[in-house]
């Protein structure tokens, strides 16, 4: 089970990325705005954070960069989950530390499969930093 943070201040989206991450297995952890997005992430240390951009306080690219700025969480990877779907939105999240961007309305089967092939990767880093260890 993988502990995941959701940051989005919306009921609808939270309880549909609830729902899907939750029959997946993981354990989720939600934020309602940038603030408390980066002190969960912080305190937390979740295994993937779900960011959305528009959000009350300080914006999800703001909450991304905070978040990035802590040496401990460089590696964390970071989705950018948003109704912005203008090829800029796209850069200013990755220019913000994003890892992926995916947009609003949810497709279920895109969302399921970027968040698996983030913790994929994540597994297999793992997996060579032990193999590395032993050597």
């Amino acid at each position: 089970m993988k502990k995941i943070l959701v940051v989005d201040d919306n009921d609808t989206n939270l309880y549909l990325i609830r729902f899907i991450l939750q029959k997946g297995g993981h354990e989720v952890i939600e934020a309602r705005d940038g603030l408390e997005g980066v002190k969960l992430a912080l305190d937390e240390k979740p295994d993937l954070v779900i960011m959305d951009i528009q959000l009350p306080g300080i914006d999800g690219h703001e909450a991304t960069r905070r978040i990035r700025g802590q040496e401990s969480e460089e590696d964390l990877p970071i989705i950018a989950l948003t109704s912005f779907a203008m090829p800029v939105d796209k850069e200013l999240a990755i220019a913000a530390g994003c890892n992926s961007y995916l947009t609003k309305p949810i497709d279920v089967q895109t969302f399921i499969a970027e968040v698996n092939r983030y913790l994929a990767e994540m597994q297999n880093e793992i997996i060579e930093s032990e193999v590395a260890k032993k050597e």
